[in-house]
């Protein structure tokens, strides 16, 4: 493999390799971008790396701006104070620099940047989108910093309702973002537990996205090669984060899982997302622990799925079983906790998760329609580390 710089366009226009962000006042000229707001997280505001693009884009003749009032479950909050600070500095576009928060943050900010409904109106439900003006939606410019949630490659955001605890999906076709620069130099400094619990997150969206029933096989085939790349990739970059080829590798498969699961998600999300807006917790962590309870809470619908898989991935005596321990390995090999009561989550909301994660709109793909009672079970079973059955 080589690290050499690639240009590809499936169907967004992605700029891949080492160095490529110096490319970035290029492509906001390109977009018709002449201030943009670049919108991360206050870690990263921190670090040299965001004066540099900064610089580097005030150099090329434009005015940019940073905002970095995101939260790592970005709320309607953040969203709003985002929309004032871009109209405040006369923005016309976005650079949305960071993991996930800061991406699906700064398409939610170009987004309703240029609406006159509240952001709730376009959650993804019954073609709430339509309501839009597309015409106000600013062009965004993705860069990712981890590998995991492909947000980049994404229409949807996922934002936090603070009011309500939950997490809520807000979908439109234009908030899927002009350019993606994936340039794995800005991966390095990313710690190692993040890198595990990011690449766990894109591992989920491919598998989710393998698994669920739904008839796409593109999406498909994009998932097997991005559960591959993870496979062969990520425990490289956990142990050494200097890793070039894995990062990028890494980078790739996060996108890749993000194209998959148009195909669907499954019940780790439904579980996941529930739990984030609840715990605030990270939600690649939380989809790396509850990954081996949910298959085998799916065994019997997804057998004969994970069977192949396995075949695909080369594991010796190809089975559902062999996949399941190469998952435990590997989330041991890289340090994930093996149950959520580790990261400090106990069971006394059990019923309230359960109840919130049946209705989660990724609930309605995954292979099998678990009840409120069996959400709530399966639940139970990743907070304590158990595999009873679920009912």
């Amino acid at each position: 493999m080589t690290t050499e710089p690639v240009d590809w366009n499936f169907p967004t226009q992605m700029a891949v390799g080492p160095g490529r962000i110096a490319a970035l006042p290029e492509f906001c000229q390109q977009q018709g971008i002449r201030a943009p707001l670049i919108v991360t997280d206050p870690g990263l505001a921190a670090l040299p790396m965001v004066t540099a693009i900064k610089t580097a884009c005030d150099d090329a003749g434009m005015t940019s701006g940073v905002f970095a009032d995101v939260q790592g479950n970005p709320t309607l909050e953040n969203v709003e104070a985002g929309v004032v600070a871009f109209h405040a500095g006369d923005h016309d576009g976005v650079v949305a620099l960071g993991g996930g928060s800061a991406l699906d943050a700064g398409k939610a900010i170009a987004f309703a940047s240029g609406q006159n409904r509240p952001l709730w109106d376009f959650v993804d439900v019954e073609d709430g989108w339509m309501l839009a003006k597309s015409e106000g939606i600013a062009p965004i410019i993705a860069v990712p910093t981890t590998a995991g949630t492909g947000s980049e490659v994404g229409r949807i955001s996922v934002i936090t309702d603070s009011a309500q605890h939950q997490k809520r999906l807000v979908f439109h076709p234009q908030m899927q973002p002009s350019v993606v620069i994936l340039d794995p130099e800005l991966t390095l400094s990313l710690p190692s537990h993040l890198t595990a619990a990011t690449g766990m997150d894109a591992l989920s969206h491919s598998l989710e996205a393998y698994c669920t029933p739904a008839f796409h096989p593109m999406a498909e085939g994009i998932a097997l090669r991005g559960i591959r790349l993870t496979q062969q990739y990520l425990a490289r970059a956990v142990h050494d984060g200097s890793d070039l080829e894995a990062r990028t590798q890494l980078l790739v498969a996060s996108s890749m899982g993000a194209t998959a699961f148009q195909k669907g998600l499954g019940a780790m999300h439904a579980l996941a997302h529930p739990m984030g807006a609840h715990y605030n917790a990270h939600h690649g962590l939380l989809n790396a622990i509850v990954m081996p309870y949910v298959l085998h809470a799916n065994r019997s619908a997804i057998e004969p799925k994970i069977t192949e898989l396995a075949r695909y991935l080369n594991l010796k005596d190809p089975s559902f079983d062999a996949f399941f321990d190469w998952v435990v390995n590997l989330r041991t090999e890289i340090g994930i906790a093996p149950r959520l009561l580790d990261i400090g989550i106990d069971d006394s909301d059990a019923e309230l998760i359960g109840e919130e994660a049946a209705v989660d709109p990724t609930a309605a793909t995954n292979p099998i329609a678990f009840s409120p009672a069996q959400y709530s079970a399966l639940f139970r079973n990743a907070v304590n580390g158990e595999f009873n059955a679920i009912g």
